[in-house]
C-alpha cells in the first residue's frame, strides 16, 4: 500500500514539474473560483456559489481524463481549457460579462468551436495511431470528423440555450435589434411570398412601446451568429489538424492543441 502511494506521489509530482504552466494557471485560477464562492456564499448569493462549485468540478476534468485514460494534453491546450471554463462561468455569468462586452459571447464561442474540434480530432487520431486497433484515415477525413464533431457540440449548445430560454424562461440566447424584417407572414395573400419592411423604429408589445430603435428577434440572430464564429473556429483547427497528420506530428505549433496517448505509464 505505502509503496503504491509513494509511487503515486511521484508520478503527481513528475507531472507537475512537466507542467509547471499548466499548474501555476490551475492554481492561481482555482484560488480566485473559492474567493469568488466564499464571497457569494457571505451575500447570500447561492446561484454564484452553485456556479463556483460548477466551475471547480469542470476544471477538475482536464487531469481526470489525463490520469484515468493515459492520455496527455499538451499545455498550451488545458490552459486555453481552464481559461475557457473561468471565462464562461465566473466572468461570463456571474461577473455578467456577457452583457457588459458584447463581444465576450461571440469570442468563447470561437474558442469553443476550436476546442470541440480539437478533442474530436483526437478521439479519432488517438485511434489511428493505436497499434491495437485496425483503424486509418486519411489526414482529410480526420479533419472532417474533427470540424463534423465540433459543429454537432456548437448545434446540440444552441438546443440546449433554446430549451432553457423556452421551458426555464432565461435568455440564454441573447435579443437582436434590426432594423428590417422579411416575412410571408406579414402578406395579405395567401401566397409564398415574403413581404418585406425596411427603417423600423419601434417595436410594440401588447401595446406598450419598448425602449428598442427596431425589430427585437428574439434569439434567430445569436443562434446563427454562435453557430458561424463556431464555424470559424472549427475551420481554424480542422486545417492546423490536417497538416498535423500530414507530416506527422513535426509541426511544433500543432503539436501544443493535439492530446496524445501517454506513453511514460505503460505496463511494464
Amino acid at each position: 500500500m505505502r509503496k503504491n502511494q509513494t509511487v503515486k506521489t511521484v508520478k503527481i509530482k513528475d507531472q507537475i514539474k512537466k507542467h509547471k504552466n499548466t499548474f501555476v494557471v490551475y492554481c492561481i485560477l482555482r484560488a480566485l473560483v473559492i474567493l469568488a464562492g466564499i464571497v457569494s456564499l457571505l451575500g447570500g448569493n447561492y446561484e454564484s456559489v452553485y456556479l463556483c462549485a460548477l466551475t471547480l468540478f469542470l476544471m477538475f476534468i482536464p487531469a481526470f481524463i489525463e490520469h484515468n485514460f493515459k492520455i496527455e494534453l499538451p499545455s498550451t491546450l488545458e490552459i486555453i481549457i481552464l481559461l475557457f471554463i473561468f471565462s464562461a462561468e465566473i466572468l461570463g455569468e456571474m461577473n455578467s460579462y456577457y452583457v457588459k462586452f458584447p463581444f465576450w459571447d461571440t469570442m468563447l464561442h470561437t474558442v469553443n468551436g476550436f476546442l470541440c474540434a480539437a478533442i474530436g480530432f483526437a478521439l479519432v487520431d488517438l485511434l489511428n495511431v493505436n497499434a491495437h486497433v485496425k483503424f486509418e484515415l486519411s489526414p482529410f477525413y480526420l479533419a472532417v470528423v474533427a470540424f463534423c464533431f465540433s459543429m454537432t457540440i456548437g448545434v446540440l449548445w444552441e438546443f440546449f440555450e433554446f430549451g432553457c430560454d423556452v421551458f426555464l424562461h432565461t435568455d440564454m440566447q441573447k435579443d437582436y435589434v434590426v432594423s428590417s424584417i422579411s416575412s410571408v407572414l406579414l402578406n395579405p395573400e395567401p401566397v409564398n411570398q415574403a413581404v418585406h419592411i425596411s427603417d423600423i423604429t419601434q417595436t410594440t408589445v401588447n401595446g406598450t412601446p419598448l425602449n428598442v430603435n427596431g425589430y427585437l428577434d428574439i434569439g434567430l440572430y445569436d443562434t446563427m451568429k454562435d453557430l458561424l464564429v463556431n464555424f470559424v473556429g472549427a475551420v481554424v483547427f480542422s486545417v492546423i489538424g490536417y497538416f498535423y497528420v500530414k507530416t506527422r506530428g513535426k509541426s511544433k505549433f500543432a503539436k501544443r492543441f493535439i492530446p496524445t496517448l501517454d506513453r511514460t505509464d505503460t505496463k511494464q
